[in-house]
């Protein structure tokens, strides 16, 4: 009994099911943040070493229409495209509205399916 005493005293509240659904909502939005954030990070350092190596490349007698200058930032930008499909769009391709509308779909092939 001295127990929900303290609980009571201190304003702790027990875990309700709206509380699961706040932290499993802040737990994804703190992933986002962090796959949104390491993206924008990827894309500065692209950005800037492919400056620096395009620079480089042409300032030591390089031409700028060689392959070679510009294999690092193609080859690199490939990389970091995937990355942004991973970061935005899953969420584009796969959102909520794609998946109500194959919920949608199933609920009326299998209703078809029945009639």
């Amino acid at each position: 009994m001295e127990l929900n005493y303290t609980i009571m005293e201190n304003n702790i509240e027990p875990y309700t099911p709206k509380s699961y659904r706040n932290e499993d909502a802040y737990i994804r939005a703190e992933k986002r943040l962090k796959d949104l954030k390491g993206f924008y990070w990827h894309a500065f350092w692209y950005v800037a070493v492919n400056i620096f190596i395009v620079v480089m490349i042409v300032s030591n007698g390089g031409s700028i229409m060689h392959f070679g200058t510009w294999s690092t930032p193609l080859f690199w930008g490939i990389g970091l495209g995937f990355h942004a499909i991973g970061v935005f769009g899953k969420t584009r391709l796969f959102g909520k509205s794609w998946e109500e509308r194959k919920i949608k779909e199933f609920m009326e092939k299998e209703q078809r399916q029945w009639d």
